[in-house]
């Protein structure tokens, strides 16, 4: 009866020690999944209230560690989606917000530089089953660079161009074709730009932006923060202490 018993408990001991041996032998090899994730970005990335434009990665470029000055010019980046059968006008502008907010800066105009150039179709379109778009507004209109694949997160800049004198920018009324996608990056040619800031714009700080788009009445308000720098800022070389002699 005591062999049979022990017999019993090896038995399970080995049943054990294979069930763990299983379950290492399924991780092995295995890549956990937050390391397939793609580093986050510090661009901010929302839609219109109805889900006719996707608004992605949209943020004031770094330019160095103390930012703009007040009354100063920034630069901005973004990409913009239209996900419906027909244009979309997309107006954008700043203003002061009603209940102030530290760190929260408004710009006098915002406006584009550097020439028109057409829009493309977006390589990987969301879809979204919202109604077709409203006919665009009559006005002067002005089309963005075209943009890559929408899934390839773009770089930060380091070394954004400086604004031209306010009355050289054009008003932000941008057209995205049906099903297209228009963007703002740093080695664009069309820029666009915050002009007359403020207060100063630094990192940790944010932009107030409105987006207003043709066909809905409600005007989306975004706060776009300060892009982040990929390496951190250099500091000065670090004297040596000099050696005391006994």
């Amino acid at each position: 009866m005591r062999s049979l018993g022990t017999r019993r408990v090896a038995q399970a001991a080995g049943a054990a020690t294979v069930a763990m041996m299983a379950l290492v032998g399924c991780s092995a090899g295995q890549v956990a999944e937050t390391a397939l994730l793609d580093a986050p970005i510090s661009g901010l990335s929302t839609q219109s209230p109805d889900g006719r434009v996707l608004i992605r990665n949209l943020q004031v470029l770094y330019n160095d560690p103390e930012g703009y000055p007040a009354n100063g010019d920034a630069a901005l980046e973004v990409s913009l989606f239209n996900q419906t059968t027909e244009p979309v006008t997309v107006l954008i502008s700043s203003k002061p917000l009603q209940d102030e907010v530290e760190g929260v800066v408004s710009a006098q105009q915002i406006g584009l530089t550097g020439g028109a150039a057409a829009a493309s179709p977006s390589a990987n379109p969301e879809p979204s089953g919202s109604r077709p778009a409203a006919s665009i507004p009559p006005g002067d209109v002005t089309q963005a660079s075209s943009i890559p694949d929408p899934s390839v997160q773009p770089s930060l800049p380091s070394a954004p161009a400086s604004a031209p004198a306010a009355e050289a920018l054009q008003p932000a009324r941008i057209t995205i074709p049906a099903l297209s996608s228009t963007s703002f990056l740093p080695e664009d040619t069309s820029k666009l730009f915050a002009a007359g800031l403020s207060d100063e714009l630094k990192p940790g700080n944010s932009l107030s932006l409105i987006f207003e788009i043709s066909g809905y009445s409600q005007p989306l308000e975004v706060n776009a923060p300060f892009a982040i720098p990929l390496s951190p800022a250099s500091r000065g070389p670090v004297e040596a202490e000099p050696e005391e002699h006994e």
